[in-house]
């Protein structure tokens, strides 16, 4: 089955984040529907769409997709409703401005208007915040930044995800403002919850 403009993806490992295994035994850590924080944002492409000007991804690619793709939500009244993605429990329908990286040979590649940096610790002695505000290490770009570099992007640009278990910031590229470059001495923010998710 293809779709016209959109891919069809399966989620990867589930629908929802914050389940575990204990002895034999799923346990299901997250009840809260409404927060999209625990929708799974990590996809497989099963098919591509029809139309060839969407033809960067592959089959079998690995994907980072946005939030509502696998999402289950409460509409107005409190009934369980699927987002418009979803076709089967297996399959869903991803637009193209819903995907934001892929892993191929078991590299991450940023797709064409995205960065992904990495927030970096707080060095100010009285600061009560533990990472720089709107300052982050480059991860993954393909708009000419370097790997490593340290650029500033504007208000309400970043978005979180967790890759390989690394808490990143998604950034269109058009919302970064600045390179620094590579100075060496930042500390990235990592916190050590996000080294099991």
């Amino acid at each position: 089955m293809q779709s016209v403009f959109n891919y069809l993806v399966t989620p990867q490992g589930g629908r929802t984040t914050g389940q575990t295994t204990i002895e034999g035994q799923e346990l299901l850590l997250n009840t809260e529907l409404q927060n999209h924080e625990y929708s799974n944002r990590v996809g497989v492409i099963l098919s591509l769409p029809l139309a060839k000007k969407y033809q960067e991804l592959r089959e079998g690619d690995e994907v980072i997709l946005h939030h509502n793709v696998f999402r289950r939500f409460r509409d107005v009244r409190g009934k369980e409703k699927n987002s418009k993605s979803y076709l089967t429990e297996e399959t869903y329908l991803a637009q193209p401005d819903q995907i934001y990286a892929y892993k191929r040979d078991g590299e991450w590649k940023a797709l064409e208007g995205f960065c992904f940096v990495a927030p970096i610790k707080e060095t100010k002695m009285f600061s009560i915040e533990k990472e720089k505000p709107l300052v982050g290490v480059v991860k993954y770009c393909t708009c000419g930044l370097e790997v490593d570099n340290i650029v500033g992007f504007i208000p309400t640009s970043e978005y979180e995800f967790i890759i390989e278990g690394q808490r990143l910031y998604r950034v269109p590229t058009n919302s970064i403002t600045i390179n620094y470059g590579h100075k060496g001495n930042e500390e990235e923010y990592n916190p050590s919850w996000a080294e099991g998710s």
